[in-house]
């Protein structure tokens, strides 16, 4: 009188499933992303990685907006920046990274503050100083900041004379130069841009790779000028 139901729905090709067969996925089994701790540890920076630049392209917003004090922005930069630079050092993770323009395109991300923060390579605190540097005068605590500048200085300068090149001997006394001037002045002076320019054109370079001699010749020309402008407004 009734007809018997199928329990399952028909097929075109009239298919009965074979119950012997049974599945190769255990869906209670967590799935595993990588198979080895090499593979986990690669997968683990990346991601640390790609947190990082998030973070660092938020952070910029907030300081243009001045949802975040300078010191509290220059110090959590500083501290993302080096840790982008560290975990980047590593061969494996680098060669999977391959570049920023890869990495961003892999993931559809779009980070223009941290993209030219990262290519800076500097907080914006330290290319752009302060309106609130403290100005020239003679009390002891500028006397103090003038000498470290000039120490910076000339400590760069010696460098270049020395023949160190690479870009991890490099980078460091030159932010330092810039970082003790910032702390004098907030005068723009004849040389500064460059000393900026050459900041950028450091951190594009890979930690061992060297300046040419002729690079390192126009480098000690710009700095020799910028010491002469940043001395001309201590007048």
């Amino acid at each position: 009188m009734y007809q018997t139901r199928q329990a399952y729905a028909p097929t075109p090709h009239s298919y009965v499933p074979n119950t012997a067969f049974s599945a190769t996925i255990n869906l209670d089994e967590e799935v595993k992303l990588a198979e080895t701790r090499a593979e986990r540890d690669l997968q683990d920076s990346l991601a640390e990685v790609f947190s990082i630049i998030i973070t660092l392209d938020e952070l910029e917003k907030a300081y243009l907006k001045d949802a975040i004090p300078e010191a509290d922005y220059t110090e959590i930069c500083d501290r993302l920046l080096k840790q982008y630079k560290a975990i980047l050092t590593d061969e494996a993770v680098s060669r999977e990274f391959v570049d920023l323009e890869t990495f961003k395109n892999e993931w559809d991300m779009e980070v223009p503050r941290a993209t030219e923060r990262i290519r800076i390579g500097l907080p914006s605190t330290v290319t752009a100083p302060s309106i609130n540097t403290a100005v020239t005068s003679n009390n002891g605590t500028n006397g103090t900041l003038i000498l470290e500048a000039t120490q910076d200085f000339i400590t760069f300068l010696d460098a270049l004379k020395l023949g160190l090149l690479e870009k991890h001997q490099l980078h460091p006394l030159l932010s330092d130069v810039i970082q003790s001037v910032n702390k004098v002045t907030d005068r723009d002076f004849d040389g500064r841009g460059k000393i900026v320019q050459w900041l950028i054109a450091l951190n594009q370079m890979k930690a061992t790779e060297e300046i040419s001699e002729d690079q390192a010749r126009e480098l000690e020309l710009d700095m020799n000028s910028a010491y002469q402008g940043f001395k001309a407004t201590l007048k």
